[in-house]
C-alpha cells in the first residue's frame, strides 16, 4: 500500500531501504524484463542492425536530459513547503508540458533533415516516433516526481510496469504474431517487413502513450495553477542540473553515439557498436541498482536534511551503498558464464567490458551520492564543471583510443570519467557540506572485491559447474565478512537502522 501522507519513521536507514525496495520494482521488474527482451533481440536482429537500436537509444540519453532541463530536482527541492506543493507542481508541469510540445512540433517539420544527419535518410519516421516519445516521458517527469515525494511508491511502480508491459507485448505481436499471420487482412494491411529494428521504436511509443493515459487522472488530481515568480526561482535551481545533466550524459552516451564514426570502416563500426551494446546490457543490474537508489534516496534526503544525525546518516547510506554495489559485482563477475547467455553467442567477444562497465556504473552511483553536499546548499552550479571535466575525461579518452582499442576504450573511458568526477565531488562538498564517511571501510570492501574477482579468474576451473561452486563460495566470502563487520542483522533487530 502507499504510505499515508505525513507518516514519519524512527528508522531512517530502513525506510529508506523499504522504499528503494518498492521504486526498485518499478526499475528492476521493467528492467529485468528488458534484459530478457535482449535474449529476444540479439537473437532476433544481427551484429548491424542491434547497433542501430544502441545508437539511437543513446540520443534519448542525452534529450531527455534537455526537455526535462533539471525541473524534476527542482521540484523536489522547491517542494518541500509542503503549503507551496500544489503551486510548484503545476508550475513545473506546464513548463515542461508546452516545451514538450514545442519539441514534438518542431521534430515533425524537420524529421528528413535530421534523418539525414544522422545517416537514417530511408527511416525519418524512425525520428519522429523518437521525438513523440521523448515528448511524452518529458511531459510526464514531474506526475511520476508528484507521486515520489508523495510517498506512493506502489501507484509509480504499477504505472511503470503497465509500461513495460505494454511494450513487450506490442514488441511479440509485431515480430511474432504478425510475420506468422500475414494472410489475415488486417494484418497485412497494419503490417510493414520493410520498418525492421523501427518496430522496437513503434512499441515504446505504444508504451508511452499507456502511461500517459494512465496518469491522466493524477495529472488532474490537483489544481494546475501557474505561477510566473516561482517558475523564474525553479529555473535558476535547475538549469545548471541540466547544463550539468548535459555533460553528464556525455559521459554515458557519446561513445554510443560516436563508435561509428571513431572505428574505421573496414572493422565493421556497426557491428561494433551492436557487440557493445548488447554486452553493456549484462551490466544492467548495477545500473538498476544505482537508479532504483536514486529513485528513492533524492527525495529521502531532501525531506531528512534537517534532522539533526542526517549528516551521519548519509554516511551510513553511503557505505551501504558501496557495499551493496560489490556484492552486485561479484554476483554478476563471477556468474558470468550464465549471464553471457541473456546474448547470443555471436555477441560473446565483448564479454571482457563487463566488468568494467559494473565498476564504472558503481562509481556513477557513489557520484550521485556525493551531489547531495551541494544540492541542498542551493549550489547546484558546482556540478557544472564537475560535469564538464567527466565529459572532456569521456572524449578524450574515447577520441584517443577508440580508433585503436575499439569499443574496450569507451568502457574504460567511463570507469575513469567517474572516478575523476567522485574525486572532484568529493573534494568540493566536503567544504560546503561535510559528511563524515567512512573512506577506509569503504576502499578495504573495495579491495577485498576485487581480489575475490582476481582469485576467480586466476583460479577457473572445468567443467563450468565446478568453476561456478568455487566462485559462490568466494561470493558468500564477502557477503558474510562485511555483514560481521557491519553487525547489520544485529543492527536490524536492535532497530539501529
Amino acid at each position: 500500500m502507499d504510505e499515508p501522507k505525513g507518516t514519519a519513521s524512527t528508522k531512517p536507514i530502513q525506510k529508506l531501504a523499504g522504499q528503494t525496495l518498492v521504486y526498485g520494482l518499478s526499475t528492476v521488474i521493467p528492467r529485468t524484463i528488458g534484459y530478457l527482451m535482449v535474449i529476444y533481440h540479439t537473437r532476433l536482429f544481427d551484429r548491424a542492425e542491434y547497433g542501430v537500436v544502441t545508437e539511437l537509444y543513446a540520443y534519448v540519453t542525452f534529450l531527455v536530459v534537455l526537455l526535462t532541463y533539471g525541473m524534476e530536482t527542482g521540484f523536489f527541492r522547491f517542494s518541500q513547503h509542503k503549503e507551496k506543493r500544489d503551486l510548484v507542481y503545476g508550475t513545473a508541469f506546464l513548463s515542461l508540458a508546452a516545451t514538450s510540445a514545442v519539441f514534438v512540433v518542431l521534430v515533425t517539420l524537420f524529421q528528413h533533415p535530421i534523418a539525414s544527419v544522422l545517416e537514417y535518410g530511408d527511416h525519418p519516421e524512425f525520428i519522429l516516433w523518437f521525438g513523440i516519445i521523448l515528448g511524452l516521458d518529458a511531459m510526464t517527469a514531474i506526475p511520476f516526481a508528484r507521486l515520489r515525494v508523495s510517498n506512493r511508491p506502489v501507484r509509480f511502480a504499477t504505472y511503470k510496469l503497465i509500461s513495460v508491459l505494454v511494450n513487450v507485448g506490442a514488441t511479440f505481436f509485431f515480430y511474432a504474431f504478425c510475420p506468422a499471420f500475414r494472410h489475415w487482412a488486417v494484418i497485412d494491411w497494419l503490417y510493414r517487413p520493410e520498418i525492421g529494428v523501427g518496430y522496437v521504436f513503434i512499441a515504446n511509443l505504444i508504451g508511452s502513450l499507456t502511461v500517459l493515459a494512465l496518469l491522466l487522472p493524477e495529472i488532474f488530481r490537483f489544481r494546475i495553477r501557474f505561477d510566473f515568480g516561482l517558475w523564474k526561482e525553479m529555473l535558476l535551481y535547475s538549469l545548471p542540473l541540466m547544463v550539468a545533466g548535459l555533460a553528464g550524459n556525455i559521459n554515458e552516451a557519446f561513445d554510443r553515439v560516436a563508435l561509428k564514426h571513431l572505428i574505421p570502416k573496414e572493422d565493421l563500426p556497426m557491428e561494433q557498436l551492436g557487440v557493445y551494446g548488447a554486452n553493456a546490457k549484462l551490466a544492467v543490474l548495477m545500473v538498476l541498482f544505482t537508479q532504483m537508489f536514486r529513485y528513492a534516496a533524492e527525495p529521502f534526503f531532501f525531506n531528512n536534511a534537517k534532522a539533526s544525525d542526517a549528516r551521519e546518516t548519509i554516511a551510513e547510506i553511503m557505505k551501504l551503498f558501496v557495499i551493496s554495489g560489490l556484492a552486485i559485482f561479484l554476483g554478476v563477475t563471477l556468474y558470468l558464464d550464465l549471464f553471457k547467455h541473456f546474448v547470443r553467442y555471436i555477441y560473446w567477444d565483448g564479454l571482457a567490458v563487463v566488468p568494467v562497465l559494473l565498476l564504472a556504473n558503481l562509481g556513477l552511483g557513489v557520484y550521485y551520492n556525493l551531489t547531495i553536499g551541494f544540492k541542498l546548499n542551493n549550489m547546484t552550479h558546482l556540478g557544472i564543471r564537475i560535469a564538464f571535466v567527466g565529459a572532456a575525461v569521456s572524449i578524450a579518452g574515447n577520441l584517443l583510443f577508440v580508433p585503436v582499442a575499439g569499443y574496450h576504450a569507451s568502457a574504460w573511458s567511463h570507469l575513469v570519467c567517474y572516478s575523476v568526477m567522485g574525486v572532484m565531488t568529493w573534494q568540493i562538498t566536503r567544504k560546503v557540506y561535510p559528511i563524515p564517511y567512512d573512506w577506509k571501510n569503504m576502499a578495504g570492501y573495495t579491495l577485498l572485491a576485487l581480489a575475490l574477482y582476481a582469485v576467480s579468474r586466476l583460479s577457473a576451473l572445468e567443467p563450468v559447474w565446478l568453476n561456478l561452486v568455487k566462485n559462490t563460495l568466494l561470493l558468500g566470502i564477502f557477503i558474510v565478512f562485511a555483514l560481521r563487520k557491519e553487525q547489520l542483522l544485529q543492527r536490524y533487530k536492535n532497530g539501529q537502522l
